[in-house]
């Protein structure tokens, strides 16, 4: 059964509309009927670059493509720069935006994952990391287990689906959805104003936001009242939110729940248990999933793992770990990511984590973002700096904020140099 036919079945007696948004309501039952591409000229096994968004046109494609049995990679307009990039990472054979199909490969790119599942007739998803810590890898996943998880029924609350169409949390939340026979509501803009009204006129429980979205709308003064009382659920991840803001938006809003997810676009997205609201504590496992911890870092074994990277080695062991690079600290089941491994510093043999630094100045009112991160130093190895985003109307000088750090920290903590400008948020509100 293709997945259209199995939707179909699943939606057959819902009253209620998957999709809500500025342009109004759409049913699992005018799916079929709605505009999309023309998938006549597209083959099984075609690698095919879909550049759209959650929208109607978009979403019938997406399903379309998948019953061919393509190899899928979803794109949006805000990557337009890096899509040259992107096409010759996944071998993309063939691009569609809107109703526009054009074949740009006319032999298919030779790789061993991409010819290992074409051989299993299956469709196949291609996302690309963030590109946080190099270019982005092309992570490719057989559709037909990836979409195991959304086969085993769960509640699904009417959910703005705030993350994007080429990020696994973006695709996570409409599957899941669709899957349910829930409804997500689509931004009218990712802007804090249009969030907050988008929750109060849809009457949205669940928000799947970022942390770094989470501190602009605190520091923004946008939540000083709170949400708007329909909210029950704000799901925090992607990165890796700081004490000082969770701490603050469970004090503005007592009324909502604040979970922590886990996940990553080579192993999907995790179950996760958090301790309690204001806890960074969590219990990552599932279906399927196992954890451990080596020298305090974090390693996983999911049977929902990708095939591979298309332009990067393997990142698994031989025994099929996959090391999350993320440093956590441990009590009993429950652990806490800290920090990276690559983000280590190392001052005279003294190993700082950033997050200790950028904690502590999080804790001035005028700080909306920080980074730490650590420099060559012929003497020590190497020393720390610091750049400091200010919130909107602030005014302070490099040596109030130094000072301001001297009472918080550690003398061989306070950084050897600090910048205040302008972080760079990336289309998935990150920290880059």
């Amino acid at each position: 059964m293709g997945i259209l036919a199995e939707l179909k079945e699943r939606h057959a007696d819902s009253a209620t509309p998957f999709l809500v948004s500025a342009n109004g309501s759409l049913y699992f039952r005018d799916l079929e009927r709605a505009t999309s591409a023309d998938l006549n000229d597209v083959a099984r096994g075609d690698v095919v670059a879909l550049i759209g968004d959650f929208e109607p046109e978009s979403i019938v494609s997406l399903l379309g493509l998948i019953d061919k049995g393509v190899i899928l990679v979803p794109l949006t307009v805000e990557t337009a720069a890096d899509h040259a990039y992107f096409f010759e990472a996944a071998g993309v054979d063939i691009v569609i935006q809107g109703r526009n199909v054009k074949r740009i490969r006319e032999t298919p790119l030779a790789h061993p994952h991409l010819d290992e599942l074409r051989k299993t007739g299956h469709a196949g998803l291609v996302l690309f990391s963030s590109g946080t810590t190099g270019r982005p890898k092309a992570i490719l996943h057989d559709m037909t287990s990836f979409l195991v998880r959304y086969r085993t029924k769960r509640p699904a609350l009417r959910t703005l689906n705030f993350l994007l169409f080429d990020h696994i949390g973006g695709i996570n939340t409409l599957l899941h959805t669709l899957f349910n026979c829930g409804t997500v509501v689509i931004p009218s803009g990712r802007a804090p104003e249009a969030i907050l009204s988008d929750i109060e006129t849809h009457n949205v429980e669940l928000f799947p936001t970022t942390p770094t979205f989470l501190r602009w709308m605190l520091m923004g003064g946008f939540l000083d009242k709170g949400f708007p009382s329909v909210l029950k659920i704000v799901t925090y991840g992607t990165e890796r939110m700081d004490q000082v803001t969770l701490d603050r938006l469970c004090e503005l809003c007592p009324d909502v729940e604040f979970r922590q997810t886990f996940g990553m676009s080579e192993l999907g997205i995790l179950r996760v248990k958090t301790r309690s609201k204001d806890s960074l504590w969590m219990l990552v496992g599932g279906e399927g999933v196992e954890t451990k911890t080596v020298d305090g870092v974090l390693k996983i074994r999911s049977r929902t793992r990708m095939i591979g990277y298309l332009n990067a080695p393997s990142p698994f062991d031989d025994e099929g770990w996959y090391d999350t690079k993320d440093l956590v600290e441990e009590d009993g089941e429950w652990i806490r990511v800290v920090g990276r491994t690559s983000d280590v510093i190392n001052v005279g043999g003294l190993k700082i984590l950033p997050k200790e630094v950028e904690r502590a100045v999080l804790q001035h009112p005028d700080v909306l973002f920080a980074k730490a991160s650590g420099a060559p130093n012929p003497i020590t190895g190497e020393h720390i700096e610091l750049t400091c985003q200010l919130r909107e109307g602030a005014a302070m000088k490099k040596s109030q904020l130094r000072a301001f750090l001297k009472e918080h920290l550690l003398e061989q903590f306070v950084p050897h140099k600090i910048t205040i400008e302008d972080l760079t948020i990336s289309h998935r509100f990150k920290k880059l």
